[in-house]
C-alpha cells in the first residue's frame, strides 16, 4: 500500500469531508512512486494518466503511531483548487478521494 505523509490541517479536512482531492507536487520522485506503485512501467505514454485507481494511506505524521487513515483515490494530473492548497496555474499529481476506508 501507497503510504503518502500529510499535514495536520488538510488531514482533518480530509475525514470531515471538507476536502475531497489531495495534490502532490509534480516531479520525479512522485512520479517514480506513483508509477511503481500503479504498475505504470507497462503502459503506454498516452495511457499512462488516465485516472487511476488506488487504496493509499495518508499519514498524519512519520511516525507508525501517527493518526491515519486509507482512501480509494484516482490518481491523474491537473490543477488543483487554492482553497484546498495548490497554487493557481500549476498542475499536481491529484488524488480524488472516492471513499474513506478507515480512520
Amino acid at each position: 500500500m501507497l503510504t503518502l505523509p500529510i499535514k495536520k490541517k488538510w488531514f482533518y479536512m480530509i475525514l470531515s469531508g471538507e476536502k475531497k482531492e489531495d495534490y502532490r507536487e509534480k516531479n520525479r520522485y512522485y512520479r517514480g512512486r506513483f508509477r511503481m506503485y500503479l504498475g505504470l512501467y507497462r503502459c503506454s505514454p498516452e495511457e499512462e494518466w488516465k485516472k487511476r485507481k488506488a487504496v493509499v494511506r495518508f499519514r498524519n505524521g512519520y511516525a507508525a503511531t501517527s493518526p491515519s487513515f486509507t482512501a480509494v483515490c484516482t490518481i491523474d494530473i491537473g490543477p488543483g483548487r487554492e482553497e484546498w492548497g495548490a497554487e493557481p496555474g500549476k498542475d499536481y499529481y491529484r488524488l480524488q478521494i472516492l471513499e474513506i476506508r478507515e480512520g
